[in-house]
């Protein structure tokens, strides 16, 4: 197998928004706004999705439909989840430059790997509206991956479809899939490496699947945080992760890992 020359990141709960925070208040108003409430745990399960998909997809899980049919006294349709997100995407353009900062780790990380060779890559979940946003505010503090792709790029086929990863490797002229290490925060990330055949790694702290903020992680004493990172690590492991590594700093270091590996 072939060493890695590229690894492609995820944005919110990976690279930058500790706990990817900004997408659930979002996603919670627009379903007040359209009449019922949702948990986080159910905002949370289909984190990393294009962001019209992750409404779509909560509609159909049966307690949030059953909670819809309550309020409206029909199934929900395709016409609703267009309803809810033209709320969403204008609550979450709102927030979304304040939830940018870049997670513990990142900086160091991206220069390790840049120094090792390896190109920098994006896949997310958000348009290119916001990633436009996003990408300026992380740029500003230092962080700008070679190249980004958005679904809306590659015909709308976000996650767990391959495709946003198969761009990032035309434009980064990377010619096989086992020379691509794609790294995120939710079970759709995980899906999405897998589709495309590349090694999949996800991130324990900071993660959507933990959701837990910054302030509220410090606040925990270590036994806490264990517990914690044993939860969210075993999601990973169950949907399939390769590799599940604690925080960003390990990554240059499980990138040697694996390529010592492959030259054995």
């Amino acid at each position: 197998m072939k060493k890695i020359e590229a690894v492609i990141f995820d944005w919110a709960g990976t690279t930058v928004d500790f706990g990817s925070l900004s997408p659930v208040s979002a996603f919670k108003e627009a379903f007040r706004m359209n009449g019922i409430e949702v948990t986080d745990e159910e905002t949370r399960a289909p984190m990393g999705m294009l962001k019209i998909d992750h409404i779509r997809t909560m509609l159909a899980m049966p307690d949030v439909a059953a909670r819809w049919r309550d309020a409206h006294g029909r199934e929900p349709t395709e016409a609703d989840a267009q309803a809810i997100y033209a709320v969403f995407e204008p609550a979450l353009m709102k927030v979304l430059d304040r939830h940018c900062d870049l997670k513990p780790g990142l900086l160091e990380c991206m220069r390790e790997l840049k120094r090792r060779g390896v190109a920098l890559g994006s896949t997310t979940g958000f348009t290119s509206d916001m990633m436009a946003v996003v990408c300026a505010e992380a740029a500003k503090a230092g962080y700008s991956p070679d190249t980004f792709v958005t679904a809306d790029q590659v015909g709308g086929y976000g996650r767990p479809y391959p495709y946003m990863i198969f761009e990032n490797m035309r434009r980064l002229k990377i010619g096989s899939v086992d020379a691509v290490m794609k790294v995120g925060d939710t079970v759709s990330d995980i899906e999405e490496a897998l589709a495309a055949g590349v090694t999949a790694v996800s991130v324990v702290e900071g993660s959507s699947v933990m959701g837990i903020s910054r302030a509220e992680w410090d606040a925990l004493s270590e036994d806490e945080r264990n517990a914690h990172r044993e939860r969210t690590a075993e999601v990973f492991w169950r949907a399939g992760a390769h590799y599940v590594i604690g925080r960003l700093s390990a990554l240059p270091a499980l990138v040697d890992a694996v390529n010592a590996a492959r030259s054995r």
